[in-house]
């Protein structure tokens, strides 16, 4: 059962706590699953790890209508985030059975036992990172200055988690990162019960499928500058897929012996940034802070190209911390960007399209085309040419990141700072 609301700093404590467990669910198997996949068979170019890193983008573009027509208008916000990480907590403690019973004549693809699971996790976990957010704010009394404090807390849940994974007897090779995440899943669904009151936000109110894919706001790519910024959006996170779905198992493949542990660098980093972002915001300005964002992905697989046959260590290790620059430059100020550009009565629908554009479309289709650039660079013995296959990623982001630069131009918005 819920309590009624206590004092600010006490429920700025409690919030980070919940945003803490919320991304240390998500960061105990995201990055280090492909470790565990390889070890049973599923990875690999055969494997399916491009359909495993596909479900939760296609779980992102269906969870808007889960939020909006259900969670956001019948239920408390607290008891539906219970429910939500109960359901996918129990999922995620089955992944490893389900995913070695299915045996090896299972076909490796969408159908496969494993992806289904992560599928049906995705579809309850995804809602909740909204549902967090929602939460958050409407139990604070200054969001502009509390809600970053309480969001931070979110990063580190993620870094302690790869923390937590690596230390495994197995390291990212145990079955047991499930177990962690399904735990801490319904450790965070139990205490969802514990915090204030949050009644449904959007009681009452009438809502439209156009609504919640946010395409009302399709009116602002009128707008020259904020139509070649949402193209651009949605073809950088094409090649920012490659991130995600390997930099794990390259960094391991050119002989680090606690690649989790290292991926967690670049969380570190990403605070570093969040917190001196004002500072360089005001400098650089929206263009260029966009600009950086996208060239540091571009700086990033050349080093990691560059490092692939050699297996220099140490370059990796920078590629890696420059995660923060690559995410805070460009997502967060992507975020401050169209808040600028729409009319209120639409930012709320713009900052919904941005995600299923770039979260959704952009990360799922780069899954995809990752899966088969992965397939095309490895030999019949199993060796993946890791030199073009940055190479490649980082010619893309290149090409996305000059046009950018050379189409965006909005005076307007620059102003605005």
């Amino acid at each position: 059962m819920s309590t009624s609301a206590p004092p600010a700093p006490a429920i700025q404590s409690r919030l980070s706590v919940m945003m803490f467990l919320q991304f240390f669910v998500w960061g105990a198997w995201y990055v280090s699953m492909t470790g565990w996949m390889k070890q049973v068979g599923l990875g690999g170019p055969d494997g399916v790890v491009g359909w495993a890193y596909t479900v939760g983008p296609i779980a992102a573009c269906i969870s808007p209508f889960f939020l909006g027509m259900i969670a956001d208008r019948y239920f408390a916000t607290q008891r539906v985030l219970a429910a939500m990480h109960v359901i996918g907590g129990a999922i995620l403690l089955a992944v490893p059975a389900i995913a070695t019973g299915a045996g090896a004549g299972a076909t490796m693809g969408f159908t496969h036992p494993y992806i289904l699971a992560l599928f049906a996790h995705m579809l309850f976990y995804m809602p909740t990172v909204g549902l967090t957010t929602t939460l958050s704010l409407a139990n604070m009394t200054a969001p502009e200055k509390q809600f970053p404090i309480v969001r931070v807390w979110g990063t580190i849940g993620w870094i302690a988690a790869g923390i937590v994974v690596s230390q495994l007897p197995s390291g990212d090779k145990s079955p047991a990162q499930f177990w962690l995440a399904g735990g801490a899943s319904i450790l965070l669904a139990l205490y969802s019960l514990t915090l204030p009151n949050t009644p449904p936000p959007g009681k009452g109110k009438a809502v439209s499928a156009r609504e919640l894919l946010g395409l009302d706001s399709l009116a602002l790519m009128k707008s020259a500058p904020y139509a070649i910024f949402i193209l651009c959006s949605f073809l950088i996170c094409i090649p920012l897929a490659g991130y995600y779905n390997q930099a794990r198992g390259f960094v391991e493949a050119i002989g680090d012996t606690n690649s989790t542990f290292t991926m967690t660098y670049g969380q570190m980093s990403e605070i570093l940034f969040m917190v001196t972002m004002p500072l360089f915001f005001r400098r650089l300005g929206v263009k260029w802070m966009l600009a950086v964002g996208m060239l540091a992905w571009v700086v990033r697989y050349g080093l990691f190209s560059f490092a692939a046959n050699d297996h220099v260590i140490w370059m990796a290790i920078i590629a890696i911390v420059l995660h923060g620059i690559c995410y805070d430059f460009f997502f967060v100020t992507g975020f401050l960007y169209v808040d600028r550009k729409a009319p209120r009565e639409l930012r709320g629908q713009a900052q919904g399209f941005l995600v299923l554009v770039t979260q959704g479309l952009g990360l799922g289709l780069g899954a995809q085309v990752v899966a088969r650039l992965l397939a095309s660079n490895t030999n019949s013995e199993s060796v993946v040419n890791w030199q073009h296959f940055w190479g490649v990623l980082a010619a893309a982001a290149l090409g996305v990141f000059l046009i950018f630069v050379l189409l965006f131009r909005d005076k307007a918005a620059e102003q605005a700072e």
